[in-house]
């Protein structure tokens, strides 16, 4: 059986749960392997990425490209 398969499968005995707890406990194997997978995927910059950064972050904010703390906080609350 391939990939897509088994997904479709998962999906379809998922939505049979009947159990609070036991949907629970998936979801919180789903975000550990989301986070696992992420934390794999970061990886380090080099000494010139991380100036190169530095350099157009302080051009940014030389030519007002910035926001203030208080506008991004309303932003982000907006994306709950």
């Amino acid at each position: 059986m391939d990939l897509q398969s088994r997904k479709i499968e998962f999906i379809q005995e998922f939505l049979k749960i009947q159990s609070e707890e036991a949907i629970s406990k998936l979801e919180k194997i789903l975000r550990k392997e989301k986070a696992s997978n992420i934390s794999k995927e970061i990886k380090p910059m080099s000494i010139e990425q991380f100036n190169e950064r530095i350099n157009k972050s302080m051009e940014d904010s030389e030519n007002g490209r910035v926001i203030e703390t208080s506008q991004l906080k309303a932003k982000i609350e907006k994306w709950a």
